[in-house]
């Protein structure tokens, strides 16, 4: 039996227990808020992804699926991380709300973020 779909159709298991790594992989600047994950896997623009999101020390983590909106390949100019931009698409908003809990007064500071 063949798994269909490869990469796409995969689950990414995504825990971030510091503060400040999530300030640095938060994407507030996408529509409904997204998430830079390292990762090597070939991905493309437009892939559907599912995450299960374990933030700082809850218990319970955030199931949220997202839409490949970058791709920074392995090897990339300036020693960049390789891994994807995540935008979400779930509509009500559960990681973004508990995120932005948890950088609240962070996201309004003058440090720089990704740009695309």
């Amino acid at each position: 039996m063949q798994a269909l779909g490869g990469a796409r159709n995969g689950i990414l298991s995504l825990t971030i227990k510091d503060k400040a790594v999530l300030y640095a992989a938060y994407m507030p600047f996408v529509q409904n808020g997204g998430l830079f994950i390292p990762t090597n896997k070939p991905y493309k623009l437009g892939d559907e992804v599912f995450m299960l999101l374990n933030l700082m020390d809850e218990p319970e983590k955030i199931p949220v699926a997202g839409k490949v909106v970058w791709v920074t390949p392995r090897g990339a100019q300036g020693n960049r991380a390789a891994g994807i931009g995540v935008q979400f698409t779930d509509e009500d908003n559960t990681a973004v709300t508990k995120i932005e809990n948890y950088l609240a007064g962070s996201l309004e500071s003058d440090r720089p973020t990704h740009t695309m």
